[in-house]
């Protein structure tokens, strides 16, 4: 009981201490997280109880005048960015608050879903200290990170003059195409700002990342001679579309290992005749056992820490793909999706801010997560351009499955830390010479 006692007074010394490190205009922050929790797992549960899986475009538009409603009436300037039609893609809403005040932000976060309104799950179920829910954590609950956050602020009325740009996505989970026009109002909104924060799921409490995978697709294609089984190896038939497959891949499989980078091959159909359906995830395919087969589909995913490394991987893809089997031709064909978040140091710098703000707050150190255990996302369109920092929303897990889930105790610790994030970078004196 005794050494309880002395622990006790410990932790009680050393979050006083910590204390000390705040202003008052960050404690008052602090206590008005705390004041609107209830209120902020309320807008939660309203939110996630909106289908808005990508395709559901009705869905991710009321998503978006939900929180346009909210940051319109914290002083933001708001405007819901349709797509054109064709890209079968809902838009994104954009809303702005406009100063000269420190570092100019840009505060990213997406509002559609994996959940299409035909598998959406039960909604917003809370078991104690955990929501489930579909979106809970990516990312409805970093939206509303960013969201309650940016409320305390403006609360305390510490955003005057700031220059901050919130961007949210429809479209993160399933990117519209053309780039050019599903990301051009990123692009141009990171020329405007000089760091980029994203709110998409934590990796842990004591992380934040720095860096992250791009991803791109990769689409096989391979003939070969049909003919009677019994003359495989022929040199008039050669080997057959499904051995030469089975070549490129093993190959793949051994001679692509580097740090960070992963190649799957997701689909594959193979016989005397193939046919993907549009979405190019389901294909048919028929065959005998005793006919050679001519053709073979196989579509895979590649991820990667840099463009030199997607680039490298790519050019020894097709050194292994036209190495062909007798009576054999193989194309591949790579589409790109997510560009890279590359490590550099004014990432660390933001990092290093974050850090100290949760370690005055009484929460510890945080490090940078490793890029290797991360996919893509829409902080990499601009992260070339601008400092970025992105795991800044909540803690949760089961992303992109039924059970996914949001941590409700951890929720006012991710926005406290949020909120002095933002207000430390808008007192900041932009350097000469600009980023």
């Amino acid at each position: 009981m005794k050494n309880l006692i002395l622990v006790s007074i410990l932790i009680i010394t050393i979050s006083a201490v910590e204390a000390q490190k705040l202003n008052r205009d960050e404690k008052k922050v602090l206590a008005i997280v705390d004041q609107r929790m209830p209120e902020a797992i309320a807008f939660l549960e309203k939110v996630v109880n909106i289908n808005s899986g990508t395709n559901n475009l009705n869905g991710v538009r009321e998503v978006g005048m939900t929180f346009k409603k909210e940051l319109d009436a914290i002083g933001f300037s708001s405007q819901w960015i349709s797509m054109p039609e064709e890209m079968k893609r809902a838009g994104h809403l954009l809303a702005e608050r406009k100063g000269i005040k420190g570092k100019k932000l840009l505060l990213l976060g997406h509002i559609d879903t994996v959940f299409e309104p035909q598998g959406e799950g039960s909604g917003f179920v809370r078991e104690d200290s955990v929501a489930y829910g579909p979106g809970a954590s990516d990312m409805k609950g970093g939206d509303m990170v960013m969201l309650y956050a940016l409320k305390a602020l403006h609360e305390a009325k510490l955003l005057d003059n700031s220059q901050i740009i919130v961007l949210l996505t429809g479209d993160e989970e399933a990117v519209g195409k053309p780039l050019s026009i599903s990301r051009g109002d990123m692009v141009r909104a990171a020329d405007r700002s000089d760091i980029a924060l994203s709110f998409e799921g934590a990796t842990g409490f004591d992380y934040a990342t720095i860096a992250r995978r791009g991803s791109s697709s990769w689409r096989l294609t391979i003939t070969g001679n049909q003919a009677h089984s019994s003359r495989i190896f022929t040199e008039e038939v050669g080997a057959g579309a499904i051995y030469e497959a089975a070549r490129i891949l093993h190959r793949f499989y051994g001679e692509l290992r580097d740090p960070s980078l992963t190649y799957s091959p997701g689909m594959i159909a193979g016989g005397t005749t193939v046919t993907v359906n549009e979405n190019g995830f389901e294909a048919t395919t028929s065959g005998k056992q005793n006919i050679v087969p001519n053709t073979v589909t196989v579509h895979g995913d590649l991820r990667f820490l840099s463009e030199e490394q997607k680039e490298r991987t790519r050019a020894k893809m097709r050194e292994i793909v036209k190495d062909n089997l007798p009576g054999t031709t193989a194309e591949i064909e790579f589409i790109d999706s997510y560009p890279s978040m590359s490590p550099k140091e004014s990432n660390m710098q933001v990092l290093k801010v974050y850090d100290q703000v949760s370690r005055d707050i009484g929460l510890g150190e945080v490090k940078p997560y490793d890029p290797g255990k991360r996919g893509g996302g829409d902080i990499a369109f601009i992260a070339d351009r601008i400092a970025s920092l992105d795991g800044l929303g909540s803690m949760g897990g089961g992303a992109h499955a039924p059970e996914e889930y949001v941590n409700l105790n951890t929720l006012d610790e991710q926005i406290k830390r949020a909120a002095l994030l933002i207000y430390r970078l808008t007192r900041e004196d932009i350097k000469k010479g600009g980023r």
